[in-house]
């Protein structure tokens, strides 16, 4: 006898089983956030109302909508350029920072660290703490970024040798003009003795000096950066969340991760129910061009931040699935002497997302 797994719980249970032995959760019922939707468009894209594909309630989008979450069974649909359509996959972070005192012992010492910053939680009024689910399309990209840098190391090496030739070369020569105490017929003599080392003579030989000591300087690796570049490539997979909501765009993540290896299937009946669950009005389009733009700027940053002399950089990328994810988010805003102060943690990992006005 072959074992199964529970949707609900992630047990194992018998094949033969109508109902997991540990959460009694059924075995027949599969969620349709669970699976890849191959359903064809459930409704047109300009409906006033439309019914859930999984429970059948009534579902009325707002102006602008394009991701709704059916408030009863928690299934979601999404505007495309066809019309009305399930969400391919549906998937949700548990809450585990659920309580302001929770969050309050994350936010101060953030706030407090520094002696310049010692009591600004305290002295600060607060204007917002919320919490709601917020939807985050995790869009998988696949980075490739080309760099051609100048090599650091080598450019200080070169820098110094350069400095302590010329110094030897044009020391010589200022001996030479100044040389047999300053009088022109010495001067002349030394800079005659200068140019024949050269193996030089008449009217052009100082022009004829200083363009073979150019030869020798670019000989030696010492002109225009030869022998100096590096080229490198710099490889990433990213599953990048771009935030569903126009008007929450200012806290979308730059180098973020959710904890996604703690992601379940979205199941409406584990969230708290004072807590509100937003809908989104980015497409699912929309998010995958987002995330390929913001995927090329992350490759960038980390690039500069390796290489201070970057010459050229490229960056191919390709966009894989994609997947709704719904986020408990704490919100927090506070007015610091006429400072804002806005801090947004994820309420799962207890970490920061973003953070303004510190």
């Amino acid at each position: 006898m072959k074992n199964l797994i529970c949707h609900n719980c992630g047990a194992q249970i018998p094949d033969d089983a109508a109902f997991c032995p540990k959460c009694g959760a059924s075995t027949t019922f599969t969620p349709k956030a669970a699976v890849a939707s191959a359903s064809p468009v459930i409704a047109p894209s300009g409906v006033a109302s439309l019914k859930c594909p999984s429970c059948g309630a009534p579902i009325s989008p707002k102006f602008g909508e394009m991701v709704i979450t059916c408030e009863f069974c928690g299934s979601a649909v999404t505007l495309g350029s066809q019309g009305w359509a399930n969400i391919q996959k549906q998937t949700m972070l548990l809450l585990k920072v659920a309580t302001v005192d929770q969050v309050n012992s994350i936010i101060t010492p953030l706030m407090d660290k520094g002696l310049l910053h010692r009591h600004l939680h305290e002295d600060s009024k607060q204007e917002e703490m919320s919490l709601t689910y917020v939807p985050y399309w995790i869009v998988s990209v696949s980075a490739r970024t080309s760099i051609t840098a100048t090599n650091e190391t080598a450019q200080v090496a070169q820098t110094a040798t350069t400095a302590a030739l010329m110094g030897v070369i044009f020391g010589g020569m200022g001996g030479g003009f100044g040389g047999g105490g300053g009088r022109r017929g010495g001067g002349m003599g030394g800079r005659r003795a200068f140019e024949g080392g050269f193996g030089t003579g008449g009217p052009f030989s100082g022009i004829l000096g200083l363009k073979r000591i150019r030869i020798m300087m670019y000989g030696m690796g010492m002109g225009y950066g030869g022998g100096m570049k590096k080229t490198e490539q710099m490889d990433a997979n990213y599953n990048f969340p771009v935030i569903a909501l126009k008007a929450l765009t200012d806290y979308q993540p730059r180098d973020y991760q959710f904890n996604l290896e703690g992601r379940e299937l979205f199941d409406i009946s584990k969230l708290p129910k004072n807590v509100k669950i937003l809908n989104g009005d980015i497409s699912e389009d929309v998010a995958k061009s987002q995330a390929k733009t913001l995927v090329d700027q992350l490759q960038s940053q980390k690039a500069h931040a390796k290489y201070h002399m970057i010459q050229s950089i490229n960056t191919e990328s390709d966009v894989g699935d994609v997947e709704l994810l719904h986020v408990p988010v704490w919100f927090s805003k506070y007015d610091h002497k006429g400072n804002k102060i806005v801090l947004v943690i994820d309420a799962n990992s207890g970490r920061v997302i973003n953070s303004f006005g510190l």
